[in-house]
């Protein structure tokens, strides 16, 4: 019998996942990852005994047990909070400061699940690892999920291409709908549980409370940038992102302004009147640090710009260098450095890279990379 070390998260989709496996004859057991540690990171807010810290991580830990209970399968726990800190937390922080808008999520799946995790599962035997991602592998080759409203492949395409050898998304083939009644029809304890959302290390928390215990604060002025007249004050650039519209912080017409780009030099923060102001608006980005996880060096494919992105049709010229600039005449609005750029064609996700500059009609946005 061929053993699969199941990574159990507490969540439904993991459970399920589990479940499916079972079913199918293979030897199940499960694996739960601590990746996060309030009390060691100091971000507490002040209590090191903090629930709202604490209960949360150990909540989906007991879930993860009570669950493996329900499926007689052994639950294994590993501790990955050094590597998280020093592979992924590191540089979300360092990025920040440059003023991107950096994903973890790409980094954990790189770096810790289809790595670390591999290698702890393969330590106890496994023959094949799995998890409860969206997405779907077929003659190795790594597609998108039936479910294209949950697909994950855009969270996975930073991993490199061998990692994904012996692995399997027991889900990918179900809809979610379909995934929350197989939990219900086997009395799963966490069948009535909600999805997580979010960054996992900061969870229902306020996000620029928590950037503070690692970023010191540096308000500046925000400007206008057509007509360049400063109109508010920001927190601090790290806490905003291209294309945000709430909470910018300017008085009266706040609500139609939207952050388009950062100076870190000049610490100014740039917005734009209006959703479809041209300042907003790109026809080309430069990526790097491009991870391929098909053959496939296509000329013309489509590409997400972010998670909840539609598909772009794209042109794709390579440098020398390895990068990639991405051309996409029909523009796209708010794609943001630091940000992942995933490559599709058809259902097959190609791989990805990182957003370095953003430009329009071949002349360089100054205001969203200086």
């Amino acid at each position: 019998m061929e053993k699969v070390i199941v990574g159990i998260s507490g969540g439904v989709d993991s459970a399920v996942a589990a479940l499916l496996l079972k079913k199918e004859g293979y030897e199940v057991e499960g694996l739960f990852m601590r990746n996060w540690d309030s009390t060691i990171n100091g971000d507490v807010l002040g209590n090191p005994n903090s629930l709202m810290d604490i209960c949360p991580q150990e909540q989906d830990y007991n879930d993860a047990l009570e669950l493996c209970k329900e499926l007689g399968i052994k639950l294994h726990r590993v501790d990955f909070v050094k590597e998280y800190w020093d592979y992924v937390f590191t540089y979300f922080l360092e990025e920040l400061k440059k003023g991107r808008t950096p994903n973890p999520d790409l980094l954990c799946n790189k770096f810790i699940k289809f790595d670390l995790f591999i290698k702890e599962a393969k330590k106890l035997g496994a023959d094949y690892v799995a998890t409860g991602h969206y997405a779907r592998i077929k003659d190795g080759k790594l597609l998108r999920a039936v479910d294209l409203n949950k697909d994950q492949t855009y969270f996975l395409a930073d991993v490199p291409p061998q990692n994904f050898r012996n692995v399997l998304f027991p889900i990918g083939d179900y809809t979610k709908p379909e995934i929350r009644k197989i939990a219900l029809d086997n009395n799963l304890n966490v069948a009535h549980k909600k999805d997580s959302t979010g960054i996992c290390f900061i969870g229902e928390r306020n996000y620029q409370k928590f950037i503070e215990n690692y970023l010191k604060p540096n308000p500046g002025p925000i400007v206008d940038v057509e007509t360049k007249e400063v109109i508010g004050t920001h927190t601090g650039l790290m806490n905003y992102t291209i294309g945000q519209r709430r909470n910018v912080g300017i008085s009266g017409n706040e609500q139609r302004h939207y952050v388009c780009g950062k100076s870190v030099k000049d610490n100014i923060l740039y917005v734009a009147f209006g959703e479809d102001n041209k300042y907003l608006m790109s026809d080309e980005c430069e990526i790097e640090n491009v991870n391929f996880i098909s053959g496939l060096r296509p000329t013309f494919c489509t590409a997400k710009f972010r998670y909840r992105d539609t598909d772009h049709a794209v042109e794709l010229v390579y440098l020398e260098n390895g990068n990639i600039v991405v051309k996409y005449p029909g523009l796209a609005k708010a794609v943001t450095p630091g940000q992942a750029c995933v490559l599709y064609l058809g259902e097959e996700c190609l791989g990805c890279g990182f957003i370095k500059s953003v430009r329009l009609e071949n002349t360089n946005l100054w205001y969203l990379q200086n």
